[in-house]
């Protein structure tokens, strides 16, 4: 197995070093507003050098690239050495701007994408409800167009919506065909959260978290959007979803940072003195094997990128794979801190100390993997998906309207 880029890629990885070299790390003295302002002016360089935002065009702010995997991946190698600040990250970049780069319009694009790569649009996700999860066809947040035609008008609730104390905006899925077929009455609107009728509240987790606080519910009471902030068809909503939705899926199933994971485990292991006990050293064996067959199948979607080629169905299992390691990986970490599992996470009843911990430091990993099967989809659904799109298997009869 050949794992080396080439002499051309080589070369463009010296490119991206010197580049990194000269303009990262930021000053020592750096702090604040001067740090953000510094990180805003050096991602506005490597997006001038070709290296940020390839994908967006530049009349959006983008660097218009050709698509090429391998110098992306080199780029993300180096820019990761240096620990350097990639893409401003978040689902705006990870969801929105790739759904309106396909689905949008010309006006929207203009509108939003720019302001979103520079950070100034912080986007939350209004998918889930308290009565539709994973059933996102289930929604009940209405959507009535005002007396003029100009405007939506919006009532309901979406819970679960990450980076909600600090989103600016949301794209939305709300039921406007209520005697459609539920899949074919719900449109695709984004919103400005900013405005009276709209009411955000954090969700404390059993995590313990404060301050910024991860997740939050929404309450919509009459909030309104231009009809001109639709993407896609009134009633097709659904379909506009299947393209966010998508880009969701690729992100959290990257295979980074699972590596590192497991390394940390190790390290529990000897920090508790388990590392030589043989049935923790045969757990440690078995999460390792997954790891690694992760990062190669990894590897193998990442040659079929570069080639042309498909993949198959193994780049559906991604995702539910990362979330089915890092499960076991918190069963075993559960174990591992034995008595430390019965201290209360962090930040819990307003202590806030998210400094350096003994093992309990795992409690939030441990808590936090239970999270990770609901999120870009339950892993049940991710079955069905790879099980139906992968393996070609017939669809539950009850999908298809039989009894």
């Amino acid at each position: 197995m050949d794992l080396s880029y080439g002499e051309a890629a080589e070369a463009f990885r010296a490119e991206v070093r010197a580049f990194l070299a000269l303009h990262w790390p930021p000053p020592s003295d750096a702090r604040g507003a001067d740090l953000k302002q510094y990180i805003r002016t050096f991602r506005a360089l490597a997006t001038d050098q070709g290296y940020l935002y390839r994908a967006i065009p530049k009349c959006y702010g983008g660097s218009q690239q050709p698509v090429d995997v391998v110098r992306a991946q080199v780029i993300r190698e180096e820019f990761v050495r240096a620990r350097a600040p990639m893409e401003v990250g978040g689902n705006g970049m990870n969801m929105t701007v790739p759904t309106l780069l396909e689905k949008g319009s010309d006006a929207q694009k203009e509108l939003f994408i720019r302001a979103t790569l520079d950070g100034d649009y912080i986007w939350g996700q209004g998918y889930s409800e308290p009565g539709a999860g994973s059933d996102l066809a289930s929604v009940r947040t209405r959507g009535e167009l005002s007396a003029d035609g100009d405007k939506w008008i919006i009532n309901g609730q979406k819970i679960w919506t990450s980076q909600g104390m600090q989103a600016t905006h949301m794209f939305m899925l709300v039921r406007t065909e209520p005697d459609a077929p539920k899949h074919d009455g719900i449109t695709y609107l984004l919103i400005d959260l900013n405005q009276p009728g709209v009411t955000r509240r954090p969700i404390r987790q059993m995590t313990g978290e404060e301050g910024d606080h991860t997740f939050c519910e929404f309450f919509f009471d009459n909030a309104e959007t231009p009809v001109s902030w639709q993407v896609g068809e009134r009633g097709q909503g659904w379909h506009v979803s299947r393209t966010t939705l998508k880009h969701e899926r690729a992100s959290i199933g990257g295979a980074e940072g699972l590596g590192k994971q497991f390394a940390k485990l190790v390290e529990l292991a000897k920090e508790v003195g388990r590392i030589d006990d043989p049935i923790v050293r045969d757990r440690l064996t078995q999460i390792e094997g997954s790891v690694l067959s992760h990062r190669y199948s990894s590897y193998r979607i990442f040659s079929c990128a570069a080639a042309g080629e498909d993949p198959g169905p193994v780049a559906l299992m991604m995702k539910l794979l990362l979330t089915e390691i890092g499960h076991e990986m918190a069963l075993l970490a559960q174990e591992l801190i034995g008595e430390h599992g019965f201290v209360e996470p962090a930040g819990a009843g307003g202590r806030g100390n998210r400094g350096p911990r003994g093992p309990e430091k795992w409690l939030d990993q441990i808590m936090g993997s239970l999270g990770n099967s609901i999120a870009g989809g339950a892993s049940n659904i991710q079955r069905n998906i790879i099980g139906e799109r992968g393996l070609g298997l017939p669809r539950d009869l009850a999908m298809n309207g039989e009894r």
